[in-house]
């Protein structure tokens, strides 16, 4: 043991040593260590017969600082207990018994082995003879409170430790967390009016409007921002729904491609399979030899595995092409006709809330121009200049909301005539339908 160097008297194994060569030659497991005399001042040690077992010890209790030292001579005082175990280290207590025992507890675990290597020595003090005087060391393992308790509260501190490197590594890898929305003002309602009018910023707008709609910002003042908002995000509605339909659009030319190219690649198939079937046919088969005959009928096969899964999968896509088909033709075209006609309703009247809404906002616009209108004969130079460019801003919304509530109206118009179309295709059916039945 490296360790023992530290005990006085006992000096380390050197292979640089005189006389043992520059290598040593390799020591065989079963030979036992020789261990030497340790001198002391009071008294001395002589190493136990090193054919015989080593000194039996107990289990290691956790965190063991102490030892138990059996064998004392009676004669023995703490002073000289302490001459001979200071060399392990540094002695802590010794609490020492009448009889001829006693336990040392050391500052540190690793000098409980240094401690461990003394047992099996002879104690001899001074140079009596006298049996007083003798005794042979058993050095071992004790169980002590104190060291117990030393352990699991470095044991807890280790613990603490390993949860608080978890915790920084799990915070180091954790996302960061979304900034705070800010607080309603009119700025912030035209940067977010026009986020929400961006594709691209549209989730991010909506979320601020959500977080000011339940913090209770919409009041009286703030209504008719609200309201434009909102509708801003009610048109969202369209641009969501043309952009499944362009996605439904892609999938569909996806089909059609894929299935081209599964036509094409059966094609090949067929075309590989008729060069095995015409490599069979006696005019070229007698030709082979036995080998090539084998590999080329396990070819066939092969192929022909594979084109029927193809040729499967095909017709599987073409049965379901055709159930979509003959679906659409069994639905009767007066059903057809009423659910167009249904469709046509619903879109009327949301156009006509539509209308309703922006004549509201227009209503609400025109009072706001008429309070701005009486306020500025009260206020003062230096707001006329801003209540000019709110004017102006109103003005420009206002005209823009009509030209969009004449669009409204046309596309209502249109809708209208739609539906009359509609309504005369019906009446048409229905005299088909009474003049077929009339003949039946």
């Amino acid at each position: 043991d490296p360790a023992l160097g530290m005990m006085t008297g006992i000096p380390p194994i050197n292979p640089m040593m005189p006389g043992l060569g520059i290598v040593p030659p390799p020591i065989p497991p079963d030979m036992p260590a020789v261990k030497e005399i340790i001198h002391c001042k009071s008294c001395t040690l002589f190493p136990p017969n090193p054919h015989l077992p080593p000194p039996a010890t107990r289990e290691r209790p956790p965190g063991c600082k102490t030892v138990f030292v059996g064998g004392l001579p009676e004669n023995g005082t703490e002073q000289i207990i302490m001459e001979v175990f200071e060399q392990c280290g540094e002695v802590i207590a010794i609490r020492k018994s009448k009889k001829n025992f006693c336990h040392i507890r050391f500052a540190e675990e690793f000098m409980v082995d240094k401690a461990l290597y003394l047992s099996g020595y002879r104690i001899r003090l001074g140079s009596s003879t006298d049996k007083k005087d003798l005794g042979r060391l058993h050095v071992d393992f004790a169980q002590a409170r104190d060291d117990l308790y030393e352990w699991e509260c470095k044991q807890r501190m280790l613990a603490r430790e390993e949860r608080h490197r978890r915790r920084l590594a799990e915070e180091r890898f954790r996302p960061p967390s979304p900034p705070p929305v800010v607080h309603y003002s009119d700025h912030e309602c035209s940067v977010v009016a026009e986020k929400l009018k961006d594709d691209t910023k549209f989730s991010e707008a909506i979320q601020t409007l959500l977080t000011w709609i339940e913090r209770g910002e919409v009041n009286r003042r703030t209504a008719n921002n609200f309201y434009s908002m909102i509708q801003s995000a009610n048109s969202h509605i369209r641009r969501l729904v043309n952009e499944k339909a362009a996605h439904e659009k892609e999938m569909e030319e996806a089909k059609e491609k894929f299935k081209l190219a599964l036509s094409g690649i059966l094609v090949q198939f067929e075309q590989i399979v008729a060069v095995y079937h015409s490599a069979s046919k006696q005019k070229a088969w007698d030709h082979f030899t036995k080998a090539q005959r084998k590999n080329i009928s396990v070819w066939c096969k092969q192929a022909e595995e594979i084109r029927n899964i193809h040729n499967d999968e095909l017709m599987g896509i073409r049965r379901e092409e055709e159930m979509e088909m003959s679906d659409e033709e069994i639905e009767d075209p007066p059903e057809m006709k009423e659910t167009e006609e249904s469709a046509l309703v619903s879109q009327v009247e949301a156009l006509k809330e539509e209308n309703d809404s922006l004549r509201w906002q227009l209503d609400a616009y025109r009072n706001e121009v008429e309070l701005l209108k009486q306020e500025q004969g009260k206020a003062t130079r230096d707001e006329d200049t801003a209540k000019e460019q709110q004017m102006k801003l109103l003005q420009q919304a206002l005209q823009g909301m009509q030209k969009h509530l004449l669009k409204v109206q046309e596309e209502y118009k249109k809708r209208e005539a739609e539906l009359e179309k509609v309504k005369e295709d019906k009446l048409k059916i229905e005299t088909l339908l009474e003049n077929l039945k009339e003949q039946v």
